[in-house]
């Protein structure tokens, strides 16, 4: 994905390509947020080393001119895969009200179109319900459960759920 972006407007959400500005931004929010910490880490500079790393590209969520949250979409780009992994935070505050699910299926029409994309994945913590409702509203279906998965921040190995989507799972607008 480059400069050339599209805006994507969702029916509650505007999506766009993060200004570092508004990485950092996500960042703070995200480290400060009960909610969205437990589930990437309460310190800041980590959340941003992964928002900034090379080769993932961040989306920044508004709702009337407001950030309210980043999709960080990770792309394959081999020919024999062209797929990407999706990561979402909805900051605390603005959770609960349908943004989560309008982005991530607002983003999801342009990847598997447009976006040249055949295959979405996203895997959120096995506990982490909210998360996991707005990702199958948005029509992702899950695949399986992955084991030990990722380490959180209490040191534990957690079980993540593995969903994923293709263009015929869009629901119909």
């Amino acid at each position: 994905m480059t400069d050339n972006s599209p805006v994507l407007q969702g029916v509650r959400v505007t999506l766009h390509v993060a200004r570092t500005s508004e990485i950092e931004t996500a960042a703070s929010r995200i480290a400060a947020g009960p909610q969205t910490a437990r589930w990437w880490s309460s310190d800041e500079v980590r959340v941003l080393d992964w928002l900034l790393e090379p080769g993932p590209t961040v989306w920044a969520v508004e709702v009337g001119g407001e950030l309210v949250g980043i999709v960080q979409v990770t792309p394959v780009d081999d020919p024999d895969y062209e797929s990407a992994g999706l990561d979402i935070s909805v900051f605390d505050g603005h959770q609960d009200r349908g943004h989560g699910t309008d982005a991530l299926r607002t983003l999801a029409r342009w990847l598997l179109g447009p976006g040249g994309r055949h295959r979405l994945t996203i895997d959120p913590a096995l506990d982490n319900a909210r998360s996991i409702a707005a990702c199958e509203h948005a029509g992702f279906r899950p695949v399986g459960v992955m084991r030990a998965y990722e380490r959180g921040e209490d040191g534990v190995w957690h079980d993540n759920l593995l969903l994923d989507m293709i263009a015929g799972d869009l629901p119909v607008a």
